[in-house]
């Protein structure tokens, strides 16, 4: 075996082996939990849905739809919606979603004295934008955390970031050279940097990392050379310390496939296909549905 083969055979076992969490002080058992994530969407009459998708062999999901919440037809992009507990009982979850020209935050809630559903108008001029997507690292509760909000603009390809200081004033830079660009699911957040995987109309798979430095400066990486453009959204979440779980869905067909991803790394990133995801994917928006506290992504 020569040693490039033998170095994809290792980083291939890694990658396995972090697709399942075993709980503290079992290291013998037998079992294991497999990584999940929940792939949430805007179905064509501005009903709320979710897919709550397990890595198992082969992937089983639970698909359903929740609330309704806006106007059938006009949702065009949303951020990753983010679901917090509420005391005594109940749950809250938040996201960002583009309505025709206009930014919202919208939040739906089952927590009692709470309206069920809200949206407020963050601001206009999202028309040609196809990507919105909100950052946050914190390394732990009580510690200073650094993020940003970012779009991408259908046709110029322009990447834009807003980050929010002190005084509580957006500031935006932008950079261009992204017009191949199909779709992206934000992978990483950290203290330095944020970072995208993206594939093209062309079929290539890129990370995007995007240091906190200004001005901003996009680092590019080829992943893949080709096979990646029949998907319209890619959906991430993070799978223990290892690597990052891909819901990456072809709205044309309705159908939707879940992949392991190691640590970025170029062309040397190991991706693991596991199969079909059941079910039928073909709602205008998808977006990733986490919960509040969750660790921070760590894909590259």
């Amino acid at each position: 075996m020569s040693v490039k083969r033998a170095s994809a055979a290792a980083a291939s076992a890694v990658l396995l082996a972090g697709l399942a969490t075993v709980p503290a002080g079992t290291a013998t058992a037998a079992t294991t939990a497999a990584c999940q994530l929940t792939v949430g969407s805007v179905t064509s009459g501005g009903d709320i849905g979710y897919s709550n998708i397990t890595a198992s062999a082969p992937p089983t999901a639970k698909q359903g739809t929740g609330p309704h919440l806006f106007t059938p037809g006009i949702a065009k992009a949303s951020s990753t919606w983010t679901e917090s507990l509420d005391v005594p009982a109940g749950s809250t979850t938040t996201g960002r979603v583009v309505l025709n020209d206009t930014l919202y935050s919208a939040y739906y809630s089952d927590t009692s004295g709470v309206p069920p559903t809200g949206l407020k108008k963050i601001g206009s001029g999202w028309t040609y934008f196809t990507m919105v997507e909100d950052s946050f690292w914190q390394p732990g509760p009580g510690y200073p955390g650094a993020g940003a909000r970012y779009g991408l603009k259908g046709g110029s390809g322009d990447l834009y970031r807003w980050v929010l200081d002190s005084k509580g004033v957006w500031h935006s830079q932008v950079a261009g050279g992204f017009a191949a660009v199909k779709t992206m699911a934000l992978i990483s957040e950290t203290k330095a940097y944020d970072t995208f995987l993206a594939n093209t109309r062309g079929g290539a798979l890129y990370t995007i990392r995007i240091p906190r430095t200004s001005p901003m400066k996009p680092i590019v990486k080829q992943v893949r050379t080709s096979t990646w453009q029949t998907f319209e959204s890619l959906v991430a979440e993070r799978c223990g310390n290892q690597s990052t779980l891909l819901t990456a869905i072809d709205k044309d067909t309705g159908a939707a496939y879940l992949y392991a991803v190691s640590h970025a790394n170029g062309t040397a990133t190991v991706i693991k296909g596991l199969g079909k995801v059941p079910g039928t994917y073909k709602d205008p928006v998808y977006y990733l549905n986490t919960a509040e506290g969750n660790p921070p992504l760590n894909g590259d």
